[in-house]
């Protein structure tokens, strides 16, 4: 086994890692080593896998058989407890600066045990350009064996002055069978059932496991189709696009309404002020930072829910258009085909694409603006569904 066993559908990429791994080597023994450098940048649409791939570089560097995948080494690097891997995959809208900070002295610190110290930062694109800065000396001129490794969608989603001093290794969205083939070869799912999370899935890895596996998650996406199906009139895409935000804040909620209780509790239990009717202002402080801390994740996690719908929603005027135009590509929601084609004659492929701009110009709008009306936004665009 080895730790680009689930690096699926990258194989070029792959060669590419595994050849710096070779030089890293080299360098280790005092020679040179051309194909390996002190910062990477993984880039990918979401779902191609760059945080596994990041994590499995990062197992090879540290790994004396170059990512044997069983050693002591590769096992603590894939689970997130090696000691000389850092890695920050943030749960909130954006990277605060003081987590850049600490990153930016760990950086700094010589390998404790293992052969390089790696900094991983999976959502890199989420940092701001001052945040950003704060990064920048770091990664221009780490110690000698220090090696940062960022992630996000696009080059163009990090500063031009940390970009230009990255090494890029671009991924591609994986094959539907390769994603249904690790499905069923590492979480054992049904092999119908893996083909079908990976092609609704769009071949996103994350996603497709989570519809493979959970009931919930496949019956919440057909009610998102529905709208794609049933939008009418002005107050029925009203509505529509009410129930649309309403899913999304209810699954952001039970998500975290646990998780929520019981920081909160561990934290009240370390400050000794378990059921305390009132906590004097220090106190209150630090609660006040956890909660606000707790909300901003849960609105990460709503336009992530919000999103996956959109892209659902998607993927229906996706297959009308392929339908159109006699494109001979395989339907996303192939069970819905009768569906699709009776739209495909009711539409012209103008007011397809009018529907496809539409969802485009609300997902823009809500990554772009995070304090954006989510209502409003879904609400205006049910009713350009509507009108197309």
């Amino acid at each position: 086994m080895s730790v680009w066993g689930e690096v699926v559908g990258q194989e070029a990429s792959v060669e590419v890692l595994r050849r710096a791994v070779d030089s890293a080597g080299e360098v280790l023994a005092g020679r040179p080593g051309p194909a390996m450098t002190h910062a990477w940048l993984f880039t990918g649409p979401p779902g191609s896998g760059r945080s596994v791939a990041a994590r499995a570089f990062a197992a090879a560097l540290q790994c004396e058989q170059g990512g044997c995948g069983v050693c002591h080494s590769c096992r603590t690097v894939l689970a997130g407890t090696h000691t000389d891997v850092v890695v920050v995959a943030t749960e909130l809208v954006t990277i605060k600066i003081d987590e850049v900070r600490s990153l930016v002295q760990a950086a700094h610190r010589h390998p404790a045990q293992g052969r390089w110290r790696v900094v991983l930062v999976e959502d890199a694109d989420r940092m701001s350009e001052r945040t950003s800065n704060v990064l920048l000396k770091s990664v221009e001129e780490p110690p000698e064996r220090t090696v940062w490794l960022l992630c996000a969608p696009s080059a163009e989603d990090i500063v031009p002055t940390i970009r230009s001093r990255c090494r890029s290794v671009r991924l591609r969205v994986p094959p539907a069978e390769a994603v249904a083939a690790l499905l069923v070869r590492r979480d054992g799912v049904d092999p119908a059932m893996a083909s079908f999370a990976a092609r609704v899935s769009q071949s996103h890895i994350g996603l497709a496991r989570r519809l493979a596996r959970d009931e919930g998650a496949r019956t919440r996406r057909q009610e998102v189709l529905k709208i794609a199906l049933g939008v009418g009139g002005i107050g029925e895409a009203v509505l529509q696009a009410g129930n649309l935000v309403d899913v999304a804040t209810e699954e952001a909620t039970s998500a975290t309404q646990e998780r929520n209780a019981t920081e909160k509790a561990s934290l009240l239990h370390s400050l000794g002020a378990e059921g305390a009717a009132t906590l004097p202002p220090a106190l209150r402080s630090q609660v006040r930072a956890l909660e606000e801390d707790q909300k901003r994740r849960e609105k990460r996690l709503k336009l992530d829910v919000l999103d996956r719908a959109l892209l659902d929603l998607l993927s229906v005027y996706r297959d009308v258009l392929v339908v159109q135009l006699g494109a001979g590509l395989e339907l996303v929601n192939a069970e819905l085909r009768g569906t699709v084609e009776d739209l495909a004659v009711r539409w012209t492929p103008e007011e397809t694409l009018q529907r496809i701009e539409a969802i485009g110009r609300t997902r823009a709008n809500i990554a772009e603006n995070p304090n954006l009306s989510l209502l409003l936004a879904v609400e205006s665009m049910a009713l350009q569904l509507a009108r197309a």
